[in-house]
């Protein structure tokens, strides 16, 4: 019998607690005093804590940006990440978002998958360990954070005051294993105002494909009936003009999607620029022909000259998330998630060469470097073990272009589990939910994997 199983007995425990938690609505917001995310995240990274100490277990709150449960000693150091931080609830639930409640084998609430349902999952599984009396060869800590959802500057702040992890995995993905997590890379491009457009607006965010886009153009009749014209012609998109006092207003309709997978979308703002470029050509300017030239309909960055793939994790992806223009100057803003064993460096190198010889200045923002922990490395064979030795079924590897905790340990961390293939638990959406079954199966693999951590 493995030792996973145990964890069943604490699974009345771990729905109560996990009801307390889900009660608070944790939601990232300005800091507040010594409260870096606002006072809802520092009150569930509180209550965290307060149940670990109830439970027995030592803990730690690093200024609450993150905090641990601890159980075990010596040198090392093995974790389970997860995070108590939530998207906002938004509309459209058929329940109280911040109140958990079961129907048809299912909790639903803010955070019963993410992350707070593996969170309590991992908590019960150290206290499991600990009143078995486990001895181990090193310490063993569930670590909870409070920024993931607004880019894990948490852990940032945690791991310059705790120590470094020296293996790990969040619960924070799906089953098998992702041990491989594209390098992420975002950059800036400014230049001069369009002579054509008064407005340009499309994207809220970078790591999103836009849905739609706008734009306010000056322009002769002749010009907006060439085109209503090319809008017709156009393969993708849908286009809607309108004639007012300051101009001829353009908006163009596509389809969202995460950055890392660009190809399930449609993006307004290409599109639009596309349709504005058949009309205006280089009168449109510097930044949005450059547009033209170097992104067009393509999300591979082919045009941009930076496209690569891999055997490990599939090819570059290129989201074009932001543009804005206006009568002073002009703006986009790029999502890259490239490929493992490709070199940010020599990405950024190509990028900035070719938009300086357009003209225009580059910026980066960030460039964070891929994960990737090969199929034979102690770590990855470990959670296989525990996997396989739970289920009966084999355990595959994957890779993703999103971005877990994983990338948080140092290179020593994957992501493993919690949520199975074939299961929508509606994170980010209305009506999140987890499969109670697929939670209590989760946790008999999670204490699996946190006692061969904690023995090995």
């Amino acid at each position: 019998m493995v030792f996973g199983n145990r964890i069943l007995d604490y699974w009345e425990d771990i729905r109560k607690d996990l009801a307390t938690l889900v009660a608070i609505p944790s939601v990232c917001g300005p800091a507040c005093g010594v409260y870096p995310y606002g006072k809802e995240p520092a009150r569930a990274l509180d209550t965290a804590l307060s149940l670990a100490r109830s439970h027995g277990l030592e803990t730690q709150n690093v200024d609450y940006y993150a905090g641990h449960a601890q159980y075990g000693e010596g040198e090392e150091n093995a974790v389970v990440m997860a995070h108590l931080d939530v998207v906002p609830a938004g509309e459209g639930w058929d329940t109280d978002p911040f109140q958990m409640t079961e129907a048809d084998g299912m909790l639903y609430g803010r955070g019963v998958s993410d992350n707070k349902g593996p969170a309590v999952i991992a908590l019960h599984c150290l206290r499991a360990l600990k009143d078995a009396g486990v001895k181990g060869h090193r310490k063993l800590r569930v670590v909870f954070g409070s920024g993931e959802e607004i880019g894990m500057d948490d852990m940032k702040h945690y791991f310059a005051k705790a120590q470094h992890p020296t293996m790990g995995f969040t619960p924070d993905g799906r089953y098998g294993i992702c041990h491989c997590e594209k390098g992420l890379l975002r950059f800036r491009v400014t230049g001069p105002a369009s002579p054509v457009l008064q407005r340009f607006e499309a994207g809220t965010v970078v790591n999103a494909v836009p849905y739609k886009a706008e734009a306010l153009l000056r322009c002769s009749s002749q010009e907006a009936n060439a085109l209503s014209l090319a809008a017709k012609n156009m393969a993708e998109g849908s286009f809607i003009f309108e004639e007012r006092p300051e101009g001829l207003y353009v908006h163009s309709q596509g389809k969202a999607a995460h950055a890392s997978s660009p190809e399930n979308g449609s993006n307004a703002a290409s599109l639009l620029i596309e349709l504005l470029y058949t009309v205006f050509g280089e009168n449109l300017g510097p930044l949005f022909s450059w547009i033209h030239e170097s992104v067009g309909m393509s999300y591979d960055g082919s045009l941009y000259g930076v496209s690569c793939r891999d055997e490990v994790s599939g090819p570059l992806t290129f989201n074009l998330g932001l543009v804005h223009g206006d009568t002073e100057s002009a703006e986009f803003s790029v999502d890259i998630r490239y490929p493992a064993t490709a070199k940010g460096r020599e990405i950024v190198r190509t990028l900035e060469e070719r938009t300086r010889a357009a003209g225009l200045a580059f910026h980066l923002i960030s460039d964070d470097e891929p994960l990737y922990l090969p199929q034979e490395s102690p770590l990855i064979r470990l959670l296989t073990g525990s996997y396989e030795d739970v289920t009966g079924n084999p355990c595959t590897l994957y890779s993703m272009g999103g971005g877990t905790y994983a990338r948080q340990m140092f290179g020593k961390g994957v992501a493993f589990g919690a949520s199975f293939p074939g299961f929508s638990s509606h994170a980010h959406d209305c009506n999140e939910r987890a499969s109670i079954e697929n939670l209590k199966l989760h946790a008999q693999i999670c204490l699996e994997a946190m006692y061969r951590m904690l023995t090995a």
